[in-house]
């Protein structure tokens, strides 16, 4: 018998029935807060997911919000390793509270295998429509600076997102790999017509962390460098001092 048969009287499906009630953001927010205690104690697996849950709303007072917020946060960590499986699907499927999913992980897993969940959900993410840019934002954020050699072919399809945020942060994940399948579609992405100024800035900060050359692209790139970015004769972007 595991962990999550001893309460037969709680069963999964008690746990799912009492998601309006984490949810409700207005009325008397006792009910909401019973409800949160009660899925704490229950130890199912479905629990989690509905404690998942309470991170998608805010309620006032923020003050409030907090509060339930960080128990929520000591309930779900208090599940242990049984809680991963439920947090990693909520990661998958859930457009909100990202870096709550992340943070609860980092509680749980070691880092490679936080950096293998974010490796997975980008790879999804880049293949399916997102209206909210903010979940790629947040996990590109995690995996900025990591030495792993999973996240930059998972990063790169994101410099063609139609959001100016998501390609910003794939700029930044991505310079330091220096990813040669990276080298062109970053040219492409500086050079383009319509690439906003502020795309551009980031690209231009890309290709020096890359140090790769602009071989193709060195006209459209001259014309697009500013301070303290310069070109050098063998065609690579250098920092002015």
């Amino acid at each position: 018998m595991g962990l999550f048969d001893f309460f037969g009287g709680s069963g999964p499906e008690k746990a799912l029935k009492l998601k309006p009630k984490v949810t409700q953001k207005y009325g008397d927010p006792a009910s909401r807060q019973k409800a949160i205690q009660q899925l704490g104690e229950m130890k199912y697996p479905e629990a989690v997911g509905v404690l998942m849950a309470r991170f998608t709303i805010t309620v006032e007072p923020l003050t409030t919000d907090a509060d339930e917020k960080e128990h929520v946060f000591e309930l779900i960590k208090g599940f242990g390793k049984d809680a991963i499986p439920p947090i990693q699907d909520f990661l998958r499927k859930s457009d909100q509270a990202a870096s709550w999913a992340l943070r609860l992980l980092g509680e749980l897993l070691p880092e490679p295998e936080i950096i293998g969940t974010c490796v997975d959900t980008l790879t999804h993410l880049s293949t399916h429509y997102t209206r909210d840019p903010e979940k790629k934002v947040v996990l590109l954020h995690h995996v900025t600076g990591r030495e792993d050699p999973r996240i930059a072919p998972a990063v790169l399809p994101f410099l063609e997102d139609m959001s100016d945020d998501v390609k910003i942060a794939a700029l930044k994940a991505l310079g330091p790999f220096k990813h040669e399948p990276a080298r062109e579609p970053m040219l492409k992405l500086l050079t383009a017509e319509e690439t906003a100024r502020r795309v551009q800035t980031a690209a231009l900060a890309a290709l020096h962390d890359s140090g790769f050359g602009v071989q193709g692209f060195r006209e459209k790139v001259e014309a697009l460098l500013v301070e303290p970015y310069v070109l050098d004769r063998t065609g690579v972007i250098r920092r002015q001092a």
